[in-house]
């Protein structure tokens, strides 16, 4: 029997910024370093902005003014401006803020005065200034503890309120705000929003048609099927099409402002009324996967004090809207039963467009139907999980699936690289799948060849992305290859794959490029690896005197003890993004379609500067 102490000396009563610092993750999901979209220097940002949008819901402030440069953030509003005496209370004391009171904030997206705390807590420099009724008044923190208080002055400012912050390099190692995700984040703001001018770093960010505008800008237009389908009613927007070129659902589903990117209990039911509208106007029992096959569709709704499943809010769990309204599944319904249909009868052209579509998804199912039955017992006999893939224990059921938005699946080729990352990974959320040799080029062929391609079906199987990618097992899937010739070729077959099957995994950030580092430079006292010949000469000046320098020629060259430190808390991992003014056609028919005098000239400008320099750093 063990004979550790359990007496009243153990028993710690931690205060509100000591427990958000002692347990981050609680508040704002992961940690990361700016690489992923929903690392938390991100939602520390979505924190301060949704404060901003609640203002503007309430018809106070059509303007947010927002600025990083470098680790420093400004987020200005034009809103109410937070009660003067109680500026110092809302970002530092839990339990405190204007959101308990359904009179001041209706349909609000931060319910429960968190977030700005967690903002502060998390923040090494942090100050927030209110101005209303001609004064102002202003405090500034440090991790939570204030350190200085303004009293109340005359000012002639506009009214509203300003937060600047710098999230704490003690807690965000390395980060770097990437302007990409930062965008994204306010694009989507301003479609939720119409009338809202969103300025960021001197762009400015507006949209006046919502979510079709969202559609339109993330799809090329030669990409959609038929013109986008837009419905508005009271607290429901919806926008759908279908894609003529990618294969499963899309979805971008939004409560009170806030992108529910684990969707919820609205998405359920958008997906089911979809399918029930479609059967009803067609008069005919389509299966639900032929109708929503190739769908892109966006759906935003307002609810009076939604419930989340997390503080970070990516999953929808209320069942009823508020007030008076029925529950969330019966609301959707009805609009979409509605509104839906009508505009079906209304064009006539479009409902052909959308049975066809129906209809050939529909008769691929079925030629498919042998071969995916074959595909599933060829993945079976394969033992994915002991050969191919080696799981982490999220999926294996030893640990509690609060940690998906933690979880990653390198993918990469050879058996050295695979064993020295599977000895050096973190079993909790990190999975390694092995590729045998080169993928296959899957530039123009159907979905077919998924199925019969081992590779390509046992990768799919590890994703459990046959169907939708509502069920993605992995939140960041990570190719992992050499960074030699034909390491970059790896990687782009690869992307080809996914581009072909899956762009929404591309589309939504699902995908990276793990940075390995090209030189080890150290003497007996200290290493430091170089990811370029720039970070190889600083390393070389820094450690002054004799320094041994090592070329990683490859990543089964790196031992398991040193692979833990690149995909570790110190990761470097580029998101593979899609050029939003390019169809997918068009992007994969130039660089993996047939040779083009186009092709060529680009190859000779870019990708052979690219080789030169791989083949000099190898030397």
């Amino acid at each position: 029997m063990s004979d550790t102490q359990y007496t009243e000396d153990n028993i710690r009563s931690l205060d509100w910024k000591e427990h958000i610092r002692m347990r981050p993750g609680m508040y704002i999901g992961k940690l990361g370093d700016g690489s992923s979209a929903d690392d938390g220097i991100y939602i520390l940002l979505k924190e301060v902005i949704d404060n901003c949008i609640d203002e503007f819901v309430m018809g106070a402030g059509k303007t947010i003014d927002i600025s990083i440069n470098g680790d420093k953030v400004s987020v200005r509003d034009y809103g109410r401006g937070i009660p003067l005496g109680k500026v110092v209370d809302v970002v530092s004391k839990m339990n405190t803020g204007g959101k308990y009171d359904t009179r001041a904030f209706k349909k609000s997206v931060g319910l429960n005065g968190v977030g700005t705390k967690a903002v502060n807590a998390l923040s090494s420099y942090f100050k927030v200034e209110s101005t209303r009724d001609g004064k102002s008044k202003s405090a500034e923190f440090s991790q939570g503890d204030l350190q200085d208080e303004e009293m109340l002055e005359e000012t002639s400012r506009r009214r509203g309120t300003k937060v600047m912050f710098c999230p704490d390099e003690s807690i965000f190692k390395k980060y770097k705000y990437r302007n990409e995700y930062v965008e994204r984040m306010l694009k989507n703001y301003v479609y939720l929003n119409p009338g809202l001018t969103i300025i960021f770093n001197g762009e400015k960010f507006y949209s006046e048609n919502g979510l079709k505008d969202l559609l339109e800008d993330n799809n090329s237009e030669s990409d959609l099927l038929y013109p986008i389908i837009h419905l508005r009613g009271n607290d429901i927007e919806v926008a759908l099409t279908h894609s003529r070129t990618q294969y499963s659902e899309e979805y971008h589903s939004f409560v009170n402002g806030q992108n529910t990117t684990q969707g919820g209990t609205h998405q359920a039911a958008f997906r089911e009324a979809i399918v029930k509208t479609f059967r009803d106007f067609y008069g005919k029992n389509y299966d639900a996967s032929d109708i929503r096959k190739s769908i892109i569709a966006a759906i935003s709704i307002k609810v009076m004090e939604p419930v989340f499943e997390s503080q970070t809010k990516t999953k929808l769990g209320s069942t009823d809207m508020g007030g008076n309204l029925p529950t969330v599944r019966t609301y959707i319904n009805d609009f979409i039963g509605k509104q839906l249909d009508n505009y079906l009868h209304k064009n006539p052209e479009t409902a052909e467009k959308i049975q066809r579509k129906i209809m050939q998804a529909e008769k691929e199912r079925k030629e498919l139907s042998g071969i995916r039955k074959l595909a599933r017992d060829r993945a079976k006999k394969a033992s994915l999980h002991n050969k191919k893939l080696r799981d982490c224990r999220v999926h294996l059921g030893d640990m509690k699936n609060d940690r998906r938005l933690e979880t990653t699946l390198f993918i990469t080729e050879g058996d050295s690289a695979s064993g020295s990352i599977t000895k050096s990974r973190d079993v909790n959320t990190q999975a390694v799948f092995s590729l045998r040799g080169k993928p296959l080029n899957s530039f123009g062929m159907s979905k077919k060849i998924v199925y019969e391609n081992e590779e390509f079906n046992l990768l799919q199987a590890a994703l459990n992305i046959e169907d939708s990618m509502e069920d993605l097992r992995y939140n960041n899937i990570v190719i992992a290859t050499d960074a030699d010739v034909d390491g970059m070729h790896i990687r782009l077959l690869l992307i080809t794959f996914f581009l072909q099957f899956f762009p929404e995994l591309i589309k939504e950030n699902h995908l990276y490029i793990l940075q390995t580092p090209l030189f080890r430079v150290r003497n007996k006292k200290e290493t430091i690896y170089c990811y370029s010949e720039d970070e190889k000469r600083e390393a070389i000046q820094k450690l002054t005197g004799k320094a041994e320098i090592t070329r990683f020629k490859g990543l089964g060259e790196i031992s398991p003890d040193e692979f833990q430190h690149f995909i570790g808390d110190d990761i470097r991992l580029e998101p593979v993004m899609l050029d939003r003014a390019l169809s997918i056609e068009e992007l994969l028919k130039f660089y993996m379609g047939k040779n083009t005098p186009d092709r060529q000239e680009f190859i000779i400008e870019n990708l052979k500067v690219e080789v030169d320099l791989v083949e000099e750093n190898q030397l």
